[in-house]
């Protein structure tokens, strides 16, 4: 016996399941996150977004539409 995958099933699992959806994987910025009229506190916790652009802190670097970052300064590259 033959088994077929109907076709709301498969993209079902292209969507939400086995099969990685490598734009969202590859997505650093989020512009609709972008808010420069919000406040942050002033605290030196510098992080290093995935852009590779040190940000002073957390806050900063999601008010800046950052959706990934490691906490310290990103390394320098010459």
């Amino acid at each position: 016996m033959k088994h077929i995958i109907h076709p709301l099933l498969l993209l079902f699992l292209i969507n939400f399941g086995c099969v990685k959806n490598t734009e969202v994987e590859e997505t650093c910025i989020d512009e609709r996150l972008i808010d420069e009229t919000m406040a942050c506190y002033m605290i030196y916790a510098p992080v290093c977004g995935c852009n590779n652009v040190t940000y002073s802190n957390d806050c900063i670097a999601n008010i800046s539409g950052v959706l990934n970052y490691t906490e310290g300064a990103c390394e320098e590259t010459n």
